[in-house]
């Protein structure tokens, strides 16, 4: 129960009197307050909360307290500036102090810049250009609270290489003071004939003129001629029977040329070469020898990896010399054979049934063994003709039971793999049969 006081107790002034014996009127009421809701205490990160209440400064989180939030120097609030505490023992919202960021810097062309603390608050980045520019702006830049940089942003520029052609706009002689005239320089604008600083000049001779005018309309103006010389080691040629391929130019300095040879050939010497520093070409010269097929190997498979990724085969098989199909088959290659070697196809003749048969590559036989494991490898009937394309890769592309003709041959073989590659080749080196 609480014992409240209804009317006061009056004493005359200047009595001392028990308070046992001072009489109030009093009521007696059988009832308990409710509780007052109390919020947790704020705690801001980087900034501070300055409360009020009706009930005093010892309670700063009760029922209807209001904070005002502030975030230290060089941090910015993010939410309400005010929070209250509400019935619920919450606080109307939540704030943090996040640190103040200024926007990311440009980098200028032909230079850049350091900064001590990135892009926030108080960091300070000092600017620099590559050799033989010049800094036009602020050299260092500070992060302000209103997130902007100090200072203007820097450039790096081209100076004008004859600082004794500056125009003075007047001059005043201060006899009372110097024994020698006082100059006044006053630029009022720049004119530029020829390419911008910062420039990639190309081969050749450049002409730069800077004009300048003051105020006074006095004019000067410097020139000077910028040399572009690429160093070069002359010019390299494909080898016989065989292309080149250039980086850049063909044969500036650091280019890289790269050889092969057509199909039938083989490269002798460096497969590449780089025109170094001392105008000289790395390696040795490249040629591209004939293709020297060994058939005195023990199995077919060896044989076949002779032509891997370098030779077409065009197997001809007969049970006997005599076979018309065969003739006429011979017949008609062996006008073509221009049109062979620009496809780079090899004709391999296998003749007779084993033991009496013979394997021929050109005017090379293969020993009747070898003819007959390729036979047998390739799946060849002995017993009839047959006629069999591959490809580089050693794929079976494509088999005839009778003569096909050389165009026929020949517009297959153009839908193979690497084929349209080297006729591209083949056009830019004049290759062709006339």
């Amino acid at each position: 129960d609480t014992v409240i006081c209804l009317a006061p107790c009056w004493i005359r002034p200047g009595t001392y009197i028990s308070a046992l014996k001072c009489v109030c009127s009093v009521f007696v009421f059988p009832f308990s307050l409710p509780e007052t809701p109390w919020c947790s205490p704020i705690k801001v990160k980087h900034g501070n909360a300055n409360c009020r209440t009706p009930q005093g400064e010892y309670y700063k989180n009760v029922l209807g307290t209001r904070c005002d939030i502030r975030c230290q120097k060089g941090y910015e609030l993010h939410g309400p500036q005010q929070l209250i505490c509400q019935s619920n023992k919450r606080w109307s919202g939540k704030v943090l102090c996040k640190q103040i960021r200024c926007p990311t810097l440009s980098m200028p062309t032909n230079g850049g810049f350091k900064c001590i603390d990135g892009a926030y608050f108080n960091s300070r980045c000092e600017y620099y250009c590559s050799p033989g520019y010049q800094l036009k702006g602020d050299r260092t830049v500070t992060c302000m609270d209103n997130k902007v940089w100090s200072g203007r942003p820097a450039s790096c520029v081209v100076p004008c290489p004859s600082p004794e052609l500056l125009i003075f706009s007047y001059w005043t002689n201060l006899n009372l003071i110097s024994e020698h005239p006082v100059y006044f320089i006053s630029f009022f604008s720049v004119i530029l004939k020829g390419p911008s600083p910062g420039s990639h000049f190309s081969e050749g001779d450049h002409k730069i003129q800077y004009t300048v005018y003051d105020r006074a309309e006095n004019k000067g103006t410097c020139k000077f001629l910028v040399k572009v010389r690429v160093r070069r080691c002359g010019k390299l040629n494909a080898p016989e029977n065989g292309y080149i391929k250039c980086t850049g130019d063909g044969d500036n300095y650091g280019v890289t040329c790269e050889f092969s040879c057509i199909g039938g050939y083989e490269l002798q010497g460096s497969p590449a070469r780089v025109c170094q520093y001392n105008l000289g070409w790395s390696g040795t010269e490249p040629t591209c020898t004939p293709m020297n097929i060994n058939v005195a190997v023990r199995t077919a498979a060896a044989l076949l990896d002779q032509f891997y990724e370098k030779r077409r085969l065009l197997i001809v098989s007969t049970p006997t010399a005599a076979n018309f199909f065969y003739r006429l088959q011979l017949g008609m290659l062996q006008p073509e054979q221009c049109g062979l070697d620009l496809r780079h196809v090899t004709v391999i003749e296998l003749v007779g049934v084993f033991p009496a048969q013979i394997g021929r590559i050109g005017v090379k036989l293969l020993p009747p063994a070898l003819a007959l494991q390729l036979r047998l490898l390739l799946r060849i009937p002995h017993y009839n003709f047959s006629v069999v394309v591959m490809d580089k890769h050693g794929m079976d592309k494509e088999r005839y039971s009778f003569p096909p003709t050389p165009a026929q041959l020949f517009a297959l073989i153009d839908t193979f793999p690497l084929r349209k590659e080297e006729m591209k080749l083949q056009a830019e080196t004049g290759q062709s049969c006339t």
